[in-house]
């Protein structure tokens, strides 16, 4: 069914012998052969074309010729997981498509119940002694495994966390305090980091100490916004490394009450 066919031509000229790609539709052979050939000798010569199986038959829709047609894909489009000649074993470990295990069967079986059944068979473990291989719609198999894998994305873009800086001088005055301390919660409530840091520049490094406890005192205005992930006191540049507290980020600011409008007495005359 698979491996390696040989023909053997007897060349009767010194022209050049061109070889076409073959292609057969019995149980999803490609022979591929690109070889030029002159014939310049009186000797039989032996050509090899390669095989491979593509186990594809009528499931998943589109293509297929009804029940049991085989639908042929070319090899360079076809994926890894459905070279069925790519397993040496004689014998496989099936599934079903309803995810019964049939236990050890040979090749042609499998590839037999595939196509009763107008699905794929599909390699899952080629490593595996047997190999497992499983019968299925690969088209929908294919596609549920590429929204799988977005929505993996979609959760790690959104879990990631980016590092935003924010720099200041150790006699910052308010106003630009203000702005950065400001800054540093919008960027905690969207889920980033923010480091602050503290230039010391020369004969500032003598006021350390006050660099020092600037970056304290932004730690507390922050407050409960945020948790402590990392700091440096002891280089010239001084920081601290903030982590947003996703408890309080995720619950979000408290909404006011509203008030209650008081009752109003109405007199009536009798």
């Amino acid at each position: 069914m698979a491996g390696l066919s040989s023909f053997t031509l007897t060349p009767i000229s010194s022209k050049p012998l061109f070889f076409p790609s073959l292609k057969s539709s019995i149980f999803g052979l490609c022979f591929n052969n690109h070889h030029q050939i002159r014939s310049c000798c009186s000797f039989p010569l032996v050509l090899h074309y390669s095989a491979t199986v593509y186990a594809r038959y009528g499931g998943g829709g589109g293509g297929g010729g009804g029940r049991g047609g085989f639908r042929p894909t070319p090899r360079n489009e076809e994926d890894e997981e459905l070279d069925i000649s790519s397993i040496r074993s004689d014998k496989v470990r099936l599934i079903d498509d309803k995810q019964n295990m049939l236990g050890i069967v040979s090749k042609m079986e499998a590839l037999q119940r595939a196509e009763d059944a107008s699905l794929d068979l599909v390699i899952l473990s080629p490593e595996a002694d047997p190999p497992v291989v499983k019968i299925m719609d690969y088209n929908k198999y294919k596609y549920e495994q590429q929204k799988k894998k977005k929505e993996q994305q979609k959760k790690s873009a959104a879990s990631r966390m980016d590092l935003k800086e924010l720099k200041m001088g150790y006699n910052i005055d308010s106003h630009d305090y203000s702005v950065r301390l400001k800054a540093a919660q919008r960027f905690l409530k969207d889920g980033d980091k923010v480091k602050v840091i503290v230039n010391l520049k020369g004969r500032e490094n003598e006021f350390r100490n006050n660099a020092i406890e600037l970056l304290r005192r932004f730690q507390n205005d922050v407050g409960e916004l945020a948790t402590e992930e990392n700091k440096n006191f002891r280089d010239r540049n001084v920081f601290i490394v903030l982590i947003p507290n996703k408890a309080v980020v995720q619950k979000g600011p408290e909404q006011p009450k509203k008030k209650e409008k008081p009752a109003t007495e109405v007199s009536a005359s009798v």
